[in-house]
């Protein structure tokens, strides 16, 4: 939920600017329209974890493929989201809203209608599409409708209030996957997507005429760059570390080294490396990955361990997400009152320790007993870890550069976030078959060649690694991130 720098301002240098006047005439829709847009991508997440067991039973498919149903939505997303922020600013922020919102409406229908895995695969990959087109304009209209000193309150209602449109959503979800079916999660899609065009229609169009041509090039050696990465680390899953297994890893290396020559070379690059001149934003961006790193791989895991080796049905494991997203949702306000007091530095370095405490707890939580003494006090930990973290780094991170490009610039935090969730799914998959590998083996399913308590004891590892990669954020944010170092904002 990271995402965002400002828009564009007159002078182009400007450490802030006024919103648009047409715009800030409307915010209320802007606000309205974001969240239901914005809480598409975000539901779609919620729900399709959940969804993943009973998905996999009814499909047959291997644990592989199930990662691929994740994947591939997330490897769309985060390789196109700097395009879909370049193009919002290029060829009008709500045209790409409406565009992007459009697409993931009929992506869902696709998924819903899919007969077999890979037709889903794709599908989700047509969702990833479009969530990388709306997701940077609707922050995009968010930014250029509110001034610099409203923006982190519009965004910790934005945050909140996409947490609780999400909140019901694995609820809503496992109850359909239990009752009607998994296709029917994605047909919840539709209505919130109807609305959010209906709603957007009324506010005034904003870009930037000078906005430079789509990076083209880049996006596609990212998405290949990343999906090497990512089926390298699925394959080794299934295999091991083999010699193809590594090969796959040094091309990903050898591609994204092309993607960075590709972007320092190129007079419209889609990541301009020139942002990470400022060590605010550097830092903040390098935070967003660990601690999304941490988050991704704890929802895709949890409600497995849930599902599968706990008894829960897809209802209940929904419904064990709710206190997580209702505590974002009702406390994002008054975590942004809290960072204005105590400085968002203090905030962001302590958050993700939190969450931190909170995630380890869960995999070393004994798997015997009630949900409420077992896996409720964690997660309500975790939950206030992220509460802390999420509004404050969105507006630290916006106000950590001036950038003329509000849609390509607040791509940028968001490409980030969704890579370290896309990694994630992956490693934390391949973490828990190595904890077993000596007893189970590489296998074409390893999470159901498990038992109870392998399982469990790759899970405990795994909660282990992403509990440090949030605390190892949080750390960073306190040594790195100096009052110095945030009053420096680069020029580009």
């Amino acid at each position: 939920m990271t995402i965002l720098v400002g828009p564009p301002c007159d002078q182009g240098v400007a450490h802030s600017c006024a919103p648009r006047r047409d715009l800030a005439g409307r915010r209320r829709e802007v606000l309205a329209a974001t969240i239901l847009g914005s809480s598409l991508a975000f539901t779609d997440g919620a729900v399709v974890n959940v969804a993943l067991p009973g998905l996999q039973s009814a499909l047959g498919a291997s644990a592989a493929v199930v990662q691929w149903v994740m994947n591939a939505y997330l490897l769309m997303l985060g390789a196109l989201v700097l395009v879909g922020g370049a193009a919002a600013d290029r060829f009008g922020r709500k045209r790409i809203f409406i565009a992007g919102i459009a697409l993931f409406a009929m992506a869902s229908l696709a998924c819903a209608a899919a007969p077999t895995a890979p037709l889903l695969v794709a599908a989700r990959a047509l969702q990833g599409i479009g969530a990388a087109l709306l997701t940077p304009a609707s922050l995009a209209l968010l930014g250029a409708a509110f001034s610099e000193a409203e923006r982190p309150r519009a965004f910790s209602i934005w945050a909140g209030a996409g947490a609780l449109t999400t909140a019901l959503g694995p609820l809503l979800g496992g109850w359909l996957v239990d009752t009607v079916g998994w296709r029917a999660i994605f047909l919840i899609n539709l209505p919130i997507a109807a609305l959010a065009i209906f709603i957007v229609r009324a506010v005034p169009e904003s870009g930037d005429d000078e906005a430079p041509a789509l990076d083209v090039p880049g996006a596609v050696s990212a998405a290949l760059a990343l999906g090497a990465l990512t089926y390298g680390l699925t394959l080794a899953t299934e295999t091991g570390w083999t010699r193809w297994t590594c090969a796959w890893i040094v091309s990903a290396a050898v591609l994204f080294a092309g993607f960075l020559l590709i972007e320092r070379r190129s007079d419209t690059p889609m990541l301009p490396l020139g942002l990470f001149r400022s060590r605010a934003f550097a830092t903040l961006n390098g935070m967003t990955f660990l601690v999304y790193f941490a988050l991704g791989g704890t929802l895709f895991l949890l409600p497995f361990e849930l599902i599968r080796f706990e008894g829960y049905t897809a209802t209940q494991a929904g419904a064990a997400l709710l206190p997580f997203a209702l505590v974002m949702g009702v406390f994002s306000s008054a975590a942004a009152r809290l960072a204005s007091r105590i400085g968002d530095r203090v905030q962001l370095a302590a958050g993700p320790l939190i969450a931190g405490a909170g995630i380890a707890w869960l995999g070393v939580a004994d798997i015997v007993g009630s949900f409420w003494t077992v896996r409720l006090p964690p997660l309500l930990v975790m939950a206030i870890g992220m509460t802390l973290t999420v509004g404050p780094l969105t507006a630290a991170v916006m106000n950590a550069v001036v950038v003329r490009h509000a849609g390509l610039a607040s791509g940028v935090n968001n490409a980030v976030a969704r890579v370290a969730g896309l990694i994630a799914v992956a490693a934390m998959a391949l973490t828990v078959a190595m904890v077993e590998s000596t007893g189970v083996g590489p296998a074409p399913d390893i999470l159901a060649a498990m038992d109870r308590d392998a399982f469990h004891r790759g899970f405990e590892v795994a909660m282990i690694v992403a509990a440090a990669c949030a605390a190892l954020g949080g750390a960073w944010i306190g040594i790195a991130l100096t009052p110095a170092s945030q009053a420096i904002k680069t020029q580009e």
